[in-house]
């Protein structure tokens, strides 16, 4: 493990300079991840062209969720999002070629790429997280400028290990788990951009105590805006994210090596 952790950096490093050979094209797909990205927090807006509240929370409020939850979410896609090539892996044998070498397999799978394109998303969603902080009225104190990138570095931990769990599906589903892995990342992170309390009861349970999309905003954001909780969670769990990424990661770790013991190669 500290092996792959050295050799992470250098690898990623090879994956940068490849992207960034061309400079003109990487900067144009720079702006057009940070335009295309813009639409996401548009459809925001427009909810609130329509309702001054939306169950209690300001649209300052909300897009904060949307800025730390994308920001997060975005870090993850970037480090880990390319897991998506799994199911071709799986599918083409190729994968059998990546279990031969010495290093472990997911580290192999996940330094395929490095998407150094989502810094343009980054950037929008870092935006709008900085006029959040003001519009929505955070009481900044030592206590809470401390939480802030204790918060992204969770929720980017969580987002990073629901991808490895969405993708470890795809040693069961003989390489077709891409739609399972898209529902619980692309489709979790915009679950997380909106508080948990707009959603009906048995939802709010999934995303709170099973696939954990609320501590990577809603629960850190109700200590950080010093906001009640309309739903009267313990207020322990504002405290929570960094545990429950440490958990994430070892569920994450464990059902990637269930899913190496349970593959069978394609036989070819």
């Amino acid at each position: 493990m500290g092996s792959e952790l050295a050799l992470y950096p250098r690898l990623a490093w090879s994956r940068v300079r490849g992207q960034v050979e061309y400079r003109l094209s990487f900067v144009l797909m720079l702006v057009g991840y940070f335009a295309a990205t813009v639409a996401d927090f548009l459809a925001i807006w427009v909810i609130f062209l329509h309702l001054p509240l939306l169950a209690g929370w300001t649209l300052g409020e909300v897009a904060f969720l949307y800025g730390t939850s994308y920001v997060s979410f975005k870090l993850a896609d970037m480090v880990v999002g390319h897991l998506d090539v799994l199911p071709t892996l799986v599918r083409s044998g190729s994968l059998d070629t990546l279990l031969t070498r010495p290093l472990g397999s997911l580290f192999q799978v996940i330094t395929i790429d490095f998407g150094l394109r989502h810094v343009g998303a980054i950037a929008q969603a870092v935006c709008v997280l900085a006029v959040a902080c003001v519009t929505a009225g955070v009481p900044w104190d030592a206590a809470r400028v401390a939480m802030m990138p204790v918060t992204i570095l969770s929720g980017t931990v969580i987002f990073a290990s629901i991808w490895v769990l969405g993708a470890s599906t795809v040693f069961w589903t003989m390489g077709n788990g891409l739609e399972v892995m898209n529902t619980f990342t692309y489709g979790g992170n915009q679950m997380a951009n909106f508080p948990i309390n707009i959603y009906a009861g048995w939802l709010r349970r999934l995303i709170a105590y099973v696939v954990p999309l609320a501590f990577v905003t809603y629960f850190p954001s109700l200590y950080l805006l010093a906001k009640e909780d309309p739903l009267g969670s313990p207020g322990i769990l504002r405290f929570a994210s960094p545990l429950v990424a440490l958990g994430c990661v070892a569920a994450a770790r464990f059902a990637w090596g269930q899913g190496i013991r349970h593959y069978q190669s394609t036989g070819s």
